[in-house]
């Protein structure tokens, strides 16, 4: 083959090919899925060697130390500000979605015909919190409904599941205002991706066995009769403290009314509260003749109590809005606010975390105990996890910071993982202490409720951590990282695929009865399950298959590859956000060509 051979005179490409240049490039420190950097052939999940290029605190005058000092404080105040700002507009958002979508989540949560099929269970979870923006809110409503006997333990199960794959969308979102910087999106995007295929893979393997043999309920059920349930106190409320002083000054929700939509006990009344407590005033039946005889307050007997309904104070208070156009407005405030926010944020962290601040933060995140006891490092990062999230009250919070921190490449990705999986089991403990502090007549309901949701998560835990062979939302995580920094708009299609269009699907197939969701779902989840295993098979024992099998060449293009769909993106949205970058273009062209690829490799 002559050395002047184009790709565009290259024939047609064959995965075996392809599969053979993936596994040279990949000994060579690079990965074929991954775009190649214009830099050189450079690991993008790895984290960088932070050096110190300044001139050190001893060698620098006091003026310098002094402005330097003052710049170091001011970045402290503006990313402490920039967080407690973050943070209430992630408050306010969940505020927005409530508004926007509680009654609808409440009247598909009371679905009881719907929920007894344990698919629908898992979707109308998902679709529940996704549209209130809140686990706690989810969960309160099935605890609620169990306590009232509108749905079994066992048809809560997969609503459970389904609220603990929601809550992810959070994370999800906050990595799409790293997209500016493809590297950055790429790394963040894994991160908020590992959270969310660890829930989907726990939650679509569970549910088989959940359905069949129950587990986690038989599991629950034995916990409550071996111990002895008391009312307990509230988790600590730390971050709501901080926050409430400023949000509850734009707007504030009853909770109450999402609960009841979901229990039958609804209202027509608005989510917005306009009626925050209650003064007590005495009244008379003649005041002035009692004071001027007896030269002193009446008689007890002649006064009765009455109660006076105390106005909130709020932005939207007695406002004559619609619930809806509230939600819009909110919507479009926080998410500005937050965007604004988060790349404040960004920009501080990447300022501050250089050099040898940088490297001791990097170096004590991601650092791992001596050998042979190396592998206890993941374990703490769970435990840490676990207790920031119990401290803050908050799952989404947690994860929707420890994502930028994996885009500026702070925290790595296998470091980010056992943090997000301990953050999983801090929401659940919260739950169990909430749960505690539950009306009598709900106490067990609510316990069993909490009990499952944290066993679902240890159950999660010991499939795809303990084994370092299964960890396998890292890899697929790291996967959509590559595809995301070169097809940007593969991050908005997974976000609309995974949190909406497809349970949306699997909810509209479970409302025509579960003969058609069988029907129609078995085959595809069979085809899907083929699908993968012939990749598998391709990849590492290609001699198992026909020769036809042995690659995807026989297939359309717009099938076996994204260059076509990419074509039609970048068409109808003709930014230079839309369209990949020139290396990965180059890259993508040459990649259906093996034979270019194949004199890559033979130099490599």
């Amino acid at each position: 083959m002559p050395n002047s051979l184009t790709c565009a005179q290259a024939p047609p490409a064959t995965l075996d090919t392809v599969g053979l240049v993936d596994q040279r490039l990949g000994n060579a420190g690079t990965s074929g899925s991954a775009p190649i950097s214009e830099d050189g052939d450079v690991d993008p999940w790895a984290l960088p060697q932070l050096k110190d290029t300044g001139q050190s605190w001893k060698e620098l005058s006091m003026a310098s130390r002094v402005l330097q000092g003052a710049a170091g404080f001011l970045k402290a105040c503006g990313l402490l500000g920039s967080l407690y700002l973050f943070i209430c507009s992630l408050d306010i958002l969940s505020s927005a979605f409530q508004l926007l979508g509680s009654k609808v989540a409440g009247d598909i949560f009371k679905d009881n015909v719907v929920l007894s099929n344990p698919v629908a269970g898992l979707v109308i979870g998902v679709l529940g919190t996704v549209l209130v923006q809140s686990s706690s809110t989810s969960s309160s409503i099935v605890v609620s409904m169990v306590a009232s006997k509108l749905l079994t333990v066992r048809a809560s199960v997969p609503v459970i599941m389904g609220v603990n794959v929601g809550t992810s969308v959070t994370s999800t979102l906050v990595s799409m205002a790293q997209s500016g910087d493809r590297d950055a999106f790429r790394r963040a995007f894994g991160g908020s991706a590992v959270h969310g295929v660890f829930n989907w893979l726990t939650a679509l393997t569970l549910l088989p066995l959940e359905s069949a043999a129950a587990p986690l309920e038989r599991l629950s059920t034995l916990a409550l009769g071996a111990a002895s349930l008391q009312p307990g106190g509230r988790a600590p409320d730390i971050l709501k403290v901080l926050t409430r002083p400023l949000t509850h000054l734009i707007v504030q929700l009853d909770a109450d009314v999402i609960t009841g939509s979901g229990t039958g006990n609804a209202t027509n009344s608005s989510l917005i509260k306009r009626w925050c407590g209650t003064e007590a005033q005495t009244t008379a039946g003649n005041s002035s003749t009692c004071a001027a005889a007896t030269g002193g307050p009446c008689p007890a007997r002649n006064s009765s109590a009455a109660e006076e309904q105390l106005p909130c104070h709020h932005l939207f208070e007695g406002t004559a809005l619609a619930d809806l156009a509230v939600g819009f407005i909110l919507l479009a405030g926080s998410l500005l606010v937050l965007c604004a926010c988060l790349a404040l944020i960004v920009k501080l962290l990447s300022s501050t975390l250089r050099g040898r601040v940088g490297q001791a933060v990097s170096t004590v995140v991601n650092a791992d105990f001596p050998s042979p006891f190396g592998w206890l490092s993941g374990y703490l990062a769970i435990l840490v996890g676990a207790g920031l999230t119990f401290a803050l009250q908050s799952s989404s919070v947690f994860t929707a910071a420890v994502v930028p921190l994996v885009g500026v490449r702070v925290i790595s990705l296998e470091r980010a993982y056992p943090l997000f999986l301990g953050s999983n089991i801090g929401t659940t403990t919260t739950a169990l202490l909430a749960a505690l502090a539950s009306p009598s007549d709900m106490l067990i309901s609510a316990v069993q409720v909490a009990l499952i949701h944290f066993s679902f998560n240890l159950a999660g835990i010991l499939l795809w951590y303990v084994v370092p062979v299964l960890r396998l939302p890292i890899p697929l995580a790291k996967r959509f990282g590559d595809l995301t920094a070169r097809y940007r708009w593969v991050a908005i299609a997974y976000l609309l695929l995974s949190f909406l269009l497809l349970p949306l699907a699997a909810c509209g197939l479970s409302l025509a009865g579960s003969t058609v969701l069988a029907a129609v779902g078995g085959p595809l989840a069979v085809l899907v399950l083929l699908v993968i295993l012939v990749a598998i098979l391709q990849r590492h024992r290609p001699a198992w298959l026909p020769r036809r099998l042995r690659s995807w060449a026989w297939l359309p293009l717009w099938l076996r590859s994204l260059e076509p769909w990419d074509r039609l993106v970048s068409h109808c949205c003709p930014c230079k956000a839309c369209s990949p970058p020139q290396a990965a273009a180059k890259e993508a062209h040459c990649y259906e060509n093996p034979e270019v690829l194949v004199l890559a490799s033979q130099q490599l």
